[in-house]
């Protein structure tokens, strides 16, 4: 599979984090970075460093020519440097769509959070505009998703019409609005199903948590896993890396030190059935 996203020097966000889970559950990767950061900003400066728009095309170019194409059964993006690089990738995804419609490509739409968008509004609408209508998967957080939809989304319902009214014909939405106190939680919609993960929400957590979901989900979804039980495990999986990464004091997600939470993870998730909004139309 093809994994599109950052590469920070230290840390475990971006590529970082997508390319160490999918690798250490089995798959053999191809990592493409669409910019290069000492560290995630978050932390302080850190210089970006960027390909220009050519040479970043022509490298899709590359790819699409690549005499081992054919090995390519899906891929997952996450941050963009630029607008640009989203209609480079959009390329690449629509060729290997054409070549294999089964091929499964996951959006996760890396643009912003509470705060609002961290990327140029022109990337924000060039993944909108280009990649999610190619997407078998997205996987926005809510913040996320209530930009793309154009509309505050302050419960479940209203996260479930916003996610149908996209396109993307699955969709996982993380930091959904929680039945537990104290909990957070991620909300599967599918045409058939609409889930709840939930667990215990933990106050200031490390980054990468969402490049790291949308890795494992994918991962299970590869080997053949149903949509409810391959929830469940990429759920546990990161709330346990975070867990343990909290435990420790470490400002990044360990996850060379936790891989057997990718892999066997033992932690208690709470899994709801959700009434899908096209049964409530039917009632």
């Amino acid at each position: 599979m093809i994994v599109i996203s950052s590469h920070v020097v230290r840390g475990s966000v971006g590529n970082r984090a997508a390319v160490f889970a999918l690798e250490t559950l089995g798959h053999q990767v191809w990592a493409l970075p669409t910019i290069v950061l000492p560290w995630h900003p978050g932390h302080g400066r850190s210089t970006r460093l960027t390909f220009g728009e050519a040479d970043f095309d022509a490298a899709i170019d590359d790819l699409i020519r690549a005499p081992w194409i054919g090995e390519v059964k899906a891929v997952l993006t996450g941050y963009f440097g630029d607008a640009a690089q989203v209609r480079s990738v959009a390329r690449l995804v629509s060729v290997l769509k054409e070549r294999d419609p089964d091929m499964l490509y996951v959006c996760d739409p890396v643009m912003g959070d509470l705060g609002g968008l961290y990327v140029p509004q022109a990337t924000a609408e060039a993944i909108r505009d280009e990649l999610l209508p190619l997407a078998s998967l997205a996987t926005p957080n809510r913040y996320e998703l209530a930009w793309l939809a154009g509309a505050p989304l302050e419960d479940n319902t209203a996260i479930m019409d916003a996610a149908l009214s996209l396109g993307p014909s699955r969709m996982l939405v993380t930091s959904a609005v929680p039945m537990m106190s104290g909990s957070t939680g991620n909300l599967y919609l599918s045409g058939r199903h609409a889930l709840l993960a939930e667990h215990r929400l933990i106050e200031k957590p490390p980054n990468g948590l969402g490049d790291l979901l949308a890795a494992v989900f994918l991962s299970r979804l590869m080997s053949g896993m149903d949509d409810e039980k391959a929830l469940q495990l990429a759920t546990a999986s990161v709330y346990e890396v975070l867990a343990r990464a909290v435990k420790r004091g470490s400002d990044e997600l360990t996850l060379a030190s936790d891989a057997s939470s990718l892999s066997t993870p033992m932690a208690m998730v709470q899994m709801r059935r959700l009434l899908h909004p096209a049964q409530k139309r039917k009632g």
